[in-house]
């Protein structure tokens, strides 16, 4: 069978059945996989409003199964497809409600994904319970896995979610609506469909753990919002859809949407990605001299560059000698210092901390 280049799958909506279309895809080519797959409901009869309305509901024919048996089948097929297609740093995210999302998560475990986080998304806004037998289903499961265990390598923009979260750490529970307003897609007056799932959930999902120009696929595209927030973030997309009408509306909705440009989606970076720059390096380079006098901000403690890079003090009690952190830890009387924040210079009439002169080399670096 001739091999069918990744290329041919880009930025497309594919009608079929997802099954048979992942097996085309070449391995370990997919950054991401964002799978909203059937939720497998079990609705036996109609939901109705307590004034006898018709409440609409999820009751397609692609949500239908015979038995958890079948259910469980289909699922470790298109995971098998799954793991194949995934980069080896690449991860997997499914979203389910509590009538599927633990199946899957089993048989995610048993296929060897290594599970990093399950977020619930909290629906501020959920579909009230009708009948008064249960809680009201306000939230759903979303599981994110890597490829395996040794998998030590996969994305996640730490700083970027810590940004987006008012600069604390991004939890494991998302407060945020289901979809609403002009951004749910109508077809004369009615749902396009029942489960359209909303933008910011997405692009959480896609910011979190993609890199600009990362390929995501989503094998239960529906109404196209992978992809419409991948297009949107400048990612590559492939959405795999069996129903016809889903697809026609995936592809009219993509017509809309243009990519931010390259510095908007510039991410606050992670020190851990950043190149390591040893104070040696800024000497090696010529950007400080040996026989360079540093400061602190007050002026009160001074020592001298030395050539393999070590400070040494001017005191004329006694003398430190050792790293930038050491000698400023000394002086201090700490048990720590970042010495880069600690000690400055007089670069061109103005003090700078010798850190500015490591981000200047680290840019010389990365132009």
């Amino acid at each position: 069978m001739e091999k069918i280049e990744i290329n041919n799958f880009l930025n497309r909506i594919i009608p079929g059945n997802c099954l048979d279309i992942l097996k085309d895809i070449p391995d370990t080519s997919i950054d991401l996989i964002f799978a909203d797959p059937p939720y497998n409901l079990q609705i036996n009869n109609n939901l109705r409003r307590p004034n006898n309305t018709l409440v609409k509901g999820v009751n397609e024919d692609w949500d239908k199964f015979e038995s958890f048996d079948d259910y469980d089948k289909f699922t470790i097929s298109w995971l098998k497809q799954a793991k194949r297609i995934l980069k080896d740093n690449g991860t997997i995210w499914v979203i389910g409600s509590y009538h599927n999302i633990f199946r899957i998560g089993s048989k995610l475990q048993d296929l060897g994904f290594w599970l990093l986080n399950d977020i619930i998304w909290i629906k501020s806004n959920p579909m009230p319970n009708f009948r008064g037998r249960r809680f009201t289903n306000a939230h759903e499961t979303l599981i994110w896995s890597s490829k395996n265990k040794n998998n030590k390598n996969y994305n996640f923009n730490y700083n970027a979610m810590k940004s987006l979260n008012d600069e604390l750490q991004m939890r494991s529970d998302w407060i945020l609506p289901t979809c609403r307003g002009r951004e749910r897609i109508k077809i004369n007056g009615k749902k396009a469909h029942s489960t359209q799932k909303p933008e910011a959930l997405l692009s959480r999902v896609i910011l979190s753990s993609t890199k600009v120009g990362d390929i995501i696929l989503d094998p239960f595209s529906g109404s196209g919002t992978t992809a419409s927030v991948a297009k949107r973030l400048n990612r590559k997309f492939i959405g795999i859809e069996k129903d016809i009408n889903y697809v026609m509306v995936s592809k009219q909705r993509l017509k809309n949407i243009s990519s931010f440009d390259s510095e908007t989606l510039s991410l606050t970076e992670s020190k851990k990605s950043r190149p390591r720059i040893p104070f040696g390096q800024i000497i090696e380079s010529g950007l400080l001299k040996p026989g360079t006098i540093l400061f602190d901000n007050k002026k009160k403690y001074f020592a001298k560059i030395r050539a393999d890079g070590s400070l040494t003090t001017l005191l004329l009690d006694k003398s430190i000698s050792g790293s930038i952190h050491k000698v400023g830890a000394s002086l201090l009387g700490s048990t720590s210092c970042n010495g880069w924040d600690f000690w400055h210079y007089y670069d061109d009439k103005k003090i700078v901390p010798i850190d500015y002169f490591r981000e200047k080399l680290r840019n010389e670096i990365n132009a």
